[in-house]
């Protein structure tokens, strides 16, 4: 017999679930706290009535909760849950044909046309004792005897209302008939993440470059004072390059020179040295108490830290001598070192993924991150995790957050668009984005569009970065100061996640290595560098008072409900977000045009966003303290980027008029 007649009675179709990942391989994310709504289309069919229901649970726990689906519109249905622990939740769909629904809308037609019969209410009665059968207690009680009851009714007009009665319909809903209920074959995943995961300010600094005295390499103690100019900024988030011994072969000098002096300190990315490799500490940082401490004191000024995780190893790491087999040889018994042609890193050793040894090579890494993670780390920056296997990481990943369900990690893969979303579905937390090269209105709103109103959104979380040590944008070679307010503004207000490289990007770092290149002159990357902290005309007051907006406007702490808006001047952009309760509304304009004021009228959809048409109402310039009193949808802005080339207006929805006192400040 064909397998769709053995289950022949179940009619009920369901598709188009939807969060589900690739057929439900892999797991949509969220964040604690979070209400998920899940949508499915439902439907069968005849004309019976059909309903649904949402079926959830946190992973440790084998109870189902069951919440029923809302109708929307044409066959698609809604029902949410909220997720209030960190690790997994599974869900389901199922879904009946509604004989009790099918019943009832068919019997307020006839009540309607007065065609109603007393077998209408006998096929009724009969509904409700199958219900009966199957509640408990009062409720089985109950039912039983309005079954008789409408049986014996002998008022016409009696039996209607009994039948009819909003107690008895709700009754009804709890006692579901579920013979023939259908339901996927196959449970769904949500990872729920700490908050951190979906709002954060990332701020990226070298320790060796935190000594007071120039030329001194700096420590872990010389950090603790850059901790507080860290805090003072807003930051939430510090995240550290790679912490670990640097290979003394092939060591890279001063500009990435591949011929070292004897006082260069090489790249923290060439990892491992004879005292050690990922699970030790640069001697001139100093130890892993002096490390606990520092962690210790960014956790005192509200922040955590990010360490660098880099699987690739110099020459002269331990791994090397202990297991060549998880390295790639060349016919003359070398090992290979990393190409990118024309590029050579020869100070660096990738692993060999195809290795035969690969279980033992898997067990090791991910002791790696255990490591940190038992020193008090759970945020972890991943260097080029596209060039390690994905099952690797699937795995990897897996494991670790089924320890530590809080652990973070940032995917470092600026690559081809669809392997940094593979990425994303094996567990990243979140990823790097293409934000640095997006600088026309245009591009920045198809990009952002893609992001967060898509499907994508569901498994990959955006972290918008200006710049990185290995990240000099041609936007930021002018130089100007209102290029580096431009591209700050637009990453933390269009994202959730940011993170900037400084002091760098602060203090205006814009010389690059060569024109054309990305890389900067005298870079962290290969050297110690010596900065000004105190500068006058450093940005740190502007991006602490930028990351003040974002603590107090619970709008700009997500991506989702980002809206663009048109304003007739390709150099505007200009776009409002709302924290999920509507309570609070922020609309953006930023002049994209670093050298000349612009201007334009924006053009907002009232009704979309809350706000009644025909009163006046407030935009408050959360930047500058100027308030503007708006009317209507039109409303003309103009900036000047050689002051603040952005507003952060926090929209007032009410003003007081001589006919009303109710209004907002």
């Amino acid at each position: 017999m064909p397998e769709a007649a053995q289950d022949g009675r179940r009619r009920v179709i369901i598709e188009g679930i939807s969060p589900e990942i690739d057929g439900g391989r892999f797991p949509a994310k969220r964040t604690v706290g979070d209400v998920v709504r899940v949508e499915a289309d439902i439907f069968t069919d005849g004309h019976d009535s059909v309903a649904g229901a949402l079926l959830y649970r946190f992973e440790k726990t084998s109870e189902w909760c069951e919440t029923r689906f809302q109708a929307i519109n044409n066959d698609r249905w809604w029902a949410e849950f909220p997720v209030t622990e960190l690790g997994r939740y599974r869900y389901k769909v199922i879904g009946w044909v509604d004989h009790w629904e099918t019943w009832r809308k068919d019997l307020l037609k006839r009540i309607q046309a007065d065609t109603d019969t007393p077998v209408d209410y006998q096929i009724g009665a009969k509904l409700i004792e199958e219900a009966a059968a199957r509640a408990k207690g009062e409720d089985a009680t109950w039912l039983r005897g309005e079954a008789q009851l409408l049986n014996d009714e002998p008022s016409t007009e009696e039996r209607r209302a009994r039948a009819t009665a909003t107690p008895l319909n709700l009754r009804m809903l709890r006692y579901p008939d579920h013979r023939f209920k259908s339901e996927l074959d196959r449970e769904l995943v949500i990872v729920v993440d700490p908050v951190r995961a979906r709002f954060s300010s990332w701020y990226e600094f070298f320790p060796r470059s935190t000594a007071k005295e120039p030329g001194t390499h700096g420590t872990f103690r010389d950090c603790l004072d850059r901790l507080e100019y860290v805090a003072d900024m807003g930051f939430d988030v510090v995240y550290l390059p790679p912490i670990h011994p640097i290979g003394f072969k092939f060591r890279k000098g001063k500009n990435n020179t591949v011929v070292a002096e004897p006082e260069d300190v090489g790249s923290p990315w060439a990892i491992g040295a004879q005292e050690g490799g990922h699970k030790a500490i640069l001697a001139a940082l100093g130890t892993l108490e002096n490390f606990r401490t520092f962690v210790a004191r960014a956790s005192e000024l509200g922040m955590q830290v990010a360490l660098d995780i880099a699987f690739q190893v110099a020459p002269d790491h331990p791994y090397v001598r202990e297991h060549e087999e998880w390295f790639k040889k060349r016919p003359d018994g070398t090992i290979q070192y990393a190409e990118n042609p024309p590029k050579k890193y020869q100070d660096i050793y990738p692993f060999d993924f195809e290795t035969s040894n690969w279980k033992q090579l898997w067990q090791e890494l991910k002791s790696v991150f255990e490591y940190w993670i038992e020193q008090g780390i759970r945020i972890f920056r991943v260097d080029n995790p596209h060039t390690k296997a994905f099952p690797f990481w699937e795995w990897c990943i897996t494991e670790l957050k089924r320890a530590n369900p809080d652990v973070l990690f940032l995917s470092e893969a600026f690559t081809r668009p669809k392997i940094m979303y593979r990425l994303g579905k094996l567990g990243f937390s979140q990823s790097y984005t293409y934000f640095p090269w997006r600088n026309a209105k245009a591009e920045l709103q198809e990009y952002l569009t893609e992001l967060t109103k898509t499907q994508v959104r569901e498994f990959f979380r955006p972290n918008q970065w200006p710049n990185t040590p290995d990240i000099l944008t041609e936007f930021l070679q002018t130089g100007l100061r209102s290029s580096f307010m431009i591209r700050f503004l637009l990453a933390a207000t269009i994202g959730a996640n940011y993170g900037i490289y400084g002091p760098a990007f602060e203090l205006m770092e814009h010389r690059p290595l060569r024109p054309g290149s990305e890389e900067y002159l005298n870079s962290e990357k290969y050297q110690i560098r010596q900065w000004d902290l105190g500068r006058p005309d450093s940005l740190r007051e502007f991006i602490a008072h930028v990351n003040r907006i974002r603590r107090d406007n619970p709008a700009l702490q997500n991506d989702w409900s980002i809206d663009f808006h048109p304003i007739a001047n390709d150099q505007l952009i200009c776009f409002t977000k709302s924290s999920p309760d509507g309570s609070n509304l922020i609309l953006v304009a930023i002049n994209l045009d670093p050298h000349y004021t612009q201007s334009g009228i924006v053009d907002l959809p009232l009704n979309r966003l809350k706000i009644d048409p025909d009163r006046p109402f407030q935009a408050h310039d959360l930047l500058t303290g100027a308030r503007y009193v708006w009317n209507g949808p039109r409303n003309y802005i103009e900036l000047n980027p050689h002051s603040v080339p952005g507003h952060i207006f926090a929209i007032r929805h009410r003003l007081r008029t001589e006919h009303d006192f109710d209004y907002f400040l």
